[in-house]
């Protein structure tokens, strides 16, 4: 019997994979302009100045407070978008050179605050190095207990004391024991590495003077500063870089509750602020130094004042260099200047006497 049955016959149409094209080289391109972009702006950070990178702060904080209160435009490149004139529309219009533009005058009163805030840094970073020379110095450690540290109104205070069987001085006298000069010796190379001039005052404790005349506490106290400034200035110590030396007496106790304390005995030195040192300078001379009895300077019995009459040997009295007019308005290379900065606007420690 004959099959008639069709035979169907199903043809499948293979194709090969196409080419996918070049999405990758898309991506990497995103990629390599991306990286691009991110080392541009780290070279720029690295190059920036302090204002400029505070102008771009501000900016980026308050575009449009920024814009209305720091410069006329919103990005300030330091010119004009205005389009310069054409002569051939109006030949009578004169053209004339852009005139350069010139940074913001900085207030005096910011400038001052931001002077006392670097300064005060200064001290804090001194601070910070004179105690971990004595934690550090097995010499200084044995005589810790007195040496106190602490930052006042003045600038930073040094406060070394006598201790019940530990004096600084021989009895009655500006003679300095061994050890005591060993501490003055081993501290005035660190002090010496700021720029601030320093003052150094001595103080006895209530107990009358046992000798005879007119030399009293008053004169040794004062001859007992003295004496520490000649062991820091034999310690390398710039001498014009002292700018008080003065006796206190009995007048400053430490331990007011009992005057015989050993600790009244005391030498004081203070890294000044340059605030106090213009006032002992000159510019505040009507009015005492911050803690300094109000007296007549050269009077008997009284603290001396640099340059005057009875002041100690050694004491200075000679203009700051770091004095400025305050009436002069100051542009920011002019601030960074003054403030002991870098382009960078990192802390910078000038030698001293400098």
């Amino acid at each position: 019997m004959e099959n008639n049955q069709p035979i169907i016959i199903k043809r499948v149409k293979r194709f090969a994979g196409g080419h996918h094209g070049g999405a990758w080289k898309i991506a990497f391109a995103d990629f390599a302009t991306a990286m691009m972009a991110f080392f541009l702006v780290l070279w720029l950070l690295s190059t920036a100045t302090p204002e400029q990178k505070l102008a771009i702060a501000g900016y980026f904080q308050d575009p449009v407070g920024f814009s209305e209160s720091g410069s006329p435009y919103i990005i300030d490149m330091g010119g004009t978008p205005k389009l310069a004139p054409d002569k051939t529309l109006n030949p009578d219009i004169e053209t004339s050179p852009p005139t350069p533009q010139t940074p913001d005058k900085i207030n005096e009163n910011d400038a001052e605050a931001a002077a006392e805030k670097i300064d005060q840094e200064r001290l804090n970073l001194l601070l910070q190095e004179l105690q971990n020379k004595v934690d550090q110095n097995p010499q200084l450690q044995k005589f810790k207990d007195q040496i106190l540290f602490e930052i006042t109104q003045e600038g930073l205070r040094i406060q070394i004391m006598d201790a019940e069987n530990r004096p600084m001085f021989d009895s009655g006298s500006a003679r300095l024991k061994p050890y005591f000069e060993d501490i003055l010796l081993a501290m005035a190379d660190t002090i010496k590495a700021v720029p601030n001039k320093i003052s150094v005052s001595g103080h006895t404790d209530a107990q009358p003077y046992a000798g005879q005349g007119d030399f009293g506490n008053w004169e040794l106290s004062a001859n007992r500063a003295n004496a520490a400034r000649r062991a820091l200035e034999g310690g390398g110590y710039p001498d014009d870089q002292v700018a008080r030396v003065v006796g206190y007496a009995s007048s400053s106790l430490f331990d007011r509750k009992n005057p015989l304390n050993p600790v009244n005995r005391r030498i004081d030195i203070v890294v000044l602020t340059k605030k106090a040192q213009r006032e002992i300078e000159g510019e505040g001379a009507d009015k005492p130094a911050p803690g300094a009895p109000a007296a007549t300077p050269g009077a008997p019995g009284v603290p001396a004042t640099p340059g005057a009459p009875g002041a100690a040997p050694g004491a200075a009295g000679k203009p700051s260099p770091s004095a400025v007019d305050p009436t002069a308005p100051m542009q920011p290379h002019e601030l960074r200047q003054k403030l002991n900065l870098f382009e960078d606007g990192t802390l910078k420690l000038d030698e001293p006497g400098k």
